[in-house]
């Protein structure tokens, strides 16, 4: 047995191998082949492509890059279909996606998209799209299947499986033992994303913020826990562009429950690692950047207030959100009030 499967970022290739990981325990001989991170390949996964091509997010950052991301679903099109996967797996991404699981359920090859686009949030004109593409949907949160199922497109609700690997309770008395830090320090815990991309917009952002939260409290200490080699490299590199190399940041290779677990406070780049952050109980503020363009394109057209997944599942504003109005010292005083 054959499967083609393709992930877009860290948070997709996470999922992907934990997929991966399972299929196997099944069907032990099973091979695969796509696009993978180092969690996918680490499992076995051939990539074709680096995942880090595929990692741009944001209307006007997808068109600097269209012609080369067009090329590679061109090509992988052309090489599952020549060669076709008893299955073929998409793991988010979806505006990549999809269109790639378009062309393999036209060609008779079925297509699974494994985390259900966010239709409920924004864009629902999706749907239709979605059920074309798609012979089956796997979803991670439990109100999605109704609203997919409602549309005709199969839905099996899978759940999120960060929320079975984190100890339930975490202990921050082992964690900073782990990490080294003293048992009374302030920590903040910096997530500035797992893209490149979002590293080009949130390095400099979170370093300066971590400057002016210095100057008022010269005890804190900083955690930066970074998915990928490259993430780690541009945030060293951030680093020495702000002359920050006096302030006590510990960038560090993975190991975000960790430091979410020791930390005080987390400033979060919205995405999955919201959800890490609330289920390893450390209060947070999430914020994102993007282009000016893309950011008006994207608040025309969301359906909900709400943007990091806590307030999402919560459906109440449980995490305070930093807008570019907010001045940077006043993160750590949002601690106070989650």
């Amino acid at each position: 047995m054959r499967i083609g499967i393709v992930a877009g970022e860290a948070s997709g290739d996470y999922l992907g191998a934990r997929l991966v990981a399972a299929l196997r325990k099944r069907w032990p001989q099973i091979e695969f082949e796509g696009i993978a991170g180092p969690r996918m390949q680490a499992e076995g996964v051939h990539s074709l492509y680096p995942m880090e091509a595929l990692s741009v997010r944001g209307y006007v950052e997808v068109l600097r890059h269209l012609p080369r991301l067009l090329g590679i679903r061109r090509d992988l099109a052309r090489h599952f279909i020549a060669h076709p996967p008893t299955l073929f797996i998409g793991v988010d991404a979806p505006d990549f996606n999809l269109g790639l699981e378009l062309r393999l359920k036209r060609a008779n090859i079925a297509a699974v998209h494994c985390v259900a686009p966010t239709v409920w949030a924004w864009r629902k004109g999706r749907l239709p799209g979605i059920r074309r593409a798609v012979t089956a949907l796997l979803a991670i949160f439990p109100f999605e299947p109704p609203l997919f199922k409602a549309a005709g497109i199969p839905t099996s609700y899978i759940g999120h499986p960060i929320a079975a690997e984190l100890p339930d309770p975490p202990s921050r008395a082992a964690a900073r033992e782990l990490l080294r830090l003293p048992a009374q320090a302030p920590v903040i815990a910096l997530l500035p994303g797992s893209r490149q991309s979002e590293l080009h917009y949130h390095a400099a952002l979170f370093i300066e913020t971590a400057r002016l939260l210095h100057q008022r409290m010269p005890e804190l200490r900083f955690l930066v826990p970074l998915a990928t080699r490259e993430t780690h490299e541009m945030f060293q590199t951030a680093i020495w562009k702000a002359a920050a190399g006096e302030l006590p940041i510990t960038v560090m290779h993975g190991h975000a429950t960790q430091a979410l677990t020791a930390a005080d406070l987390a400033l979060v780049a919205s995405g999955t690692a919201t959800l890490e952050a609330a289920l390893c109980g450390c209060p947070m503020v999430v914020t994102y950047r993007l282009s000016a363009l893309t950011a008006r394109l994207v608040r025309a057209r969301k359906h909900l207030p709400f943007v990091s997944l806590p307030n999402i599942l919560a459906g109440d504003w449980m995490v305070p959100s930093c807008c570019r109005k907010t001045p940077p010292h006043r993160i750590w005083r949002a601690r106070w009030a989650i």
